[in-house]
């Protein structure tokens, strides 16, 4: 079985595998208003501030009618909710007109990423995480908004397109062979990892040395694009020998440092890995072995402080047995594994010591928030604080994001509970650590998702995160709400049929206090439409917003570039 998880390296540390999620669209209409635009390319080479990558873009097509009215429906998708339904067009940008007043601060481009198509042909797709990715754009210049979308051209989409079919291993999908010898071809390129999909619809960071890279769980799926005109510039190719397949679909970002994990699925564990801005090479800090479980737990985000990695070790973890699967089982590529119990391990950055290593009560979670230091009086760390949108053991969550699902709410309230899970682990040398509610599950609706924070406080002590919450009865997130963490209070946002995509938080320049800017969401609205909403991140009040001309599909996770 070794052979099936291992990839040809020079290093002897780190071999592993994994599949994940995606997203994309059909038609060709575009609008410019003054805008201008970059040539595409097409397979070739090109230098973005002196690195290179290899270019799979193809060159851009433009359509000079307008862009029609769309009712939010696609033809493959019934009555259900627009959030849920293939965006129509594969390219659109405009200037939207502003209800309300943007800050004049306001100056950048707010990305979010995401799926937007879940069908190819009359094919389709099961699952959200299945979806070909969409890329929507906000401009704020002085006032003004220009929006758009684009789909990401990943070597999966590009296929999907060409083919009329799937042509790639998605989050639940497999490509079905046409005989017995394409069957065994695909179960080759399984095992070498070629059927894995580079469908990169999951995140959008900025690297510290500028360049902006859309993520999904494969290490494939990392591929880089142009922010102004969301152009497919190429894949961004690890310069290292480390191998593996997989890693943290949530890298953490900041201008100094990219941090990841790479789970290893041969000798279960983890390896977390530094890469320094303008380079592409990963360097391994230290490498956690796992203390349960046949495999390492899934990874899909971790959180760090200012002096340590945090690894979590959830007893959700990879199953090389689902993998292998023609049809989905209800936890896709993962097994439970309760009896293995779930652990938290924290390494130095520096060291790559591990300081920490305790078993914690079960927990389920995709998302961290953020996690910091405890000190005592002479300043020495005391304890390491994490906190999560943790979804009370409860594993049902990921079958409960089957499109069927979502598209059938009949106003029975059956989303799962979730709180803000907050961790505490004690660095003197305590075997367990402590799995609590940060505040009371009902501030918030006992929903919790899509979080984001005042990036200055990354890793640092923090007041105030903002996440997505529910208002009852619902089947998914329909709320945004700001958690104070301190007064162990909520404010919630609510507009009866709406879904909000993550809330974004952009700090305004200059400011001293944390929760002082703007909070941007993308809203897929009842009646088909959609909108972008900006949020007080003090009063929480609406401010602004501003109208697509189309309907937008739910969308993941999104990144700021200021304007430079």
């Amino acid at each position: 079985m070794a052979s099936i998880f291992s990839t040809t390296s020079s290093s002897s540390i780190g071999n592993s595998i994994f599949l994940h999620k995606e997203a994309v669209s059909d038609s060709f209409n575009h609008i410019t208003y003054g805008f201008s635009k970059k040539k595409g390319l097409a397979n070739s080479k090109r230098s973005v501030r002196g690195l290179t990558v290899t270019n799979v873009a193809s060159p851009p097509r433009t359509v000079s009618r307008p862009l029609k009215k769309e009712s939010g429906r696609d033809q493959s998708s019934g009555d259900h909710h627009v959030a849920w339904t293939s965006v129509r067009q594969e390219k659109w940008e405009g200037e939207l007109a502003i209800e309300g007043q943007i800050p004049l601060w306001l100056n950048g481009t707010y990305l979010r990423n995401g799926p937007g198509m879940w069908n190819i042909g009359d094919y389709k797709f099961r699952h959200l995480f299945d979806g070909y990715a969409t890329l929507v754009k906000l401009y704020f210049e002085n006032g003004r908004l220009i929006a758009g979308h684009r789909q990401i051209e990943s070597d999966a989409y590009k296929a999907a397109k060409k083919h009329n079919k799937l042509c790639y291993r998605e989050f639940s999908e497999v490509p079905k062979p046409d005989n017995f010898l394409s069957y065994v071809g695909e179960l080759a390129n399984l095992f070498s990892g070629a059927s894995l999909t580079d469908n990169a619809n999951t995140g959008v960071v900025k690297l510290g040395d500028g360049r902006v890279v859309c993520l999904t769980e494969t290490q494939k799926g990392s591929i880089v694009i142009d922010p102004e005109t969301l152009d497919t510039i190429g894949k961004f190719e690890y310069s290292d020998s480390l191998g593996g397949l997989i890693h943290s679909a949530h890298p953490i970002v900041t201008d100094s440092e990219f941090l990841t994990l790479l789970p290893d699925l041969v000798r279960p564990g983890y390896l977390v890995v530094r890469m320094e801005p303008g380079t592409n090479e990963r360097k391994v800090i230290g490498r956690v072995n796992c203390r349960g479980g046949p495999s390492p737990g899934w990874v899909h985000s971790f959180p760090a402080t200012e002096h340590y990695v945090i690894v979590p070790e959830m007893p959700l973890r990879y199953c090389a047995q689902n993998l292998l699967k023609a049809e989905p089982t209800p936890l896709y590529k993962f097994r439970w594994y309760p009896e293995s119990k779930g652990f938290m391990h924290v390494m130095c950055k520096n060291s790559g010591k591990i300081v920490a290593s305790v078993e914690v009560p079960l927990f389920i979670t995709f998302h961290f928030i953020n996690a910091y230091e405890e000190k005592d009086k002479d300043g020495r760390v005391t304890a390491i604080v994490a906190d999560c949108c943790e979804h009370n053991a409860n594993t049902t969550i990921l079958d409960n994001l089957r499109l069927q699902q979502l598209r059938s709410f009949n106003g029975q309230d059956v989303l799962p509970d979730a709180r803000v899970g907050r961790f505490t682990i004690s660095l003197d040398g305590s075997p367990y650590g402590k799995l609590e509610a940060a505040l009371d599950p009902n501030e918030h609706g006992r929903g919790m998702d899509m979080c984001s924070i005042n990036p200055a406080y990354l890793g640092k002590k923090y007041r105030y995160t903002y996440a997505s919450g529910a208002h009852r009865p619902c089947n998914f997130p329909n709320t945004i709400t700001k958690i104070d963490l301190v007064e162990k209070k909520a404010k919630n946002w609510y507009e009866e049929g709406a879904v909000p995509s993550e809330p974004f938080f952009v700090a305004r320049p200059g400011a001293t206090e944390e929760d002082d800017g703007v909070v941007i969401s993308m809203i897929s609205a009842k009646n088909g439409g959609g909108y972008a909403l900006l949020l007080d991140g003090s009063t929480f009040e609406e401010i602004a917003r501003a109208k697509f001309p189309y309907g937008l599909p739910y969308g993941l996770h999104g990144c700021w570039v200021p304007k430079q």
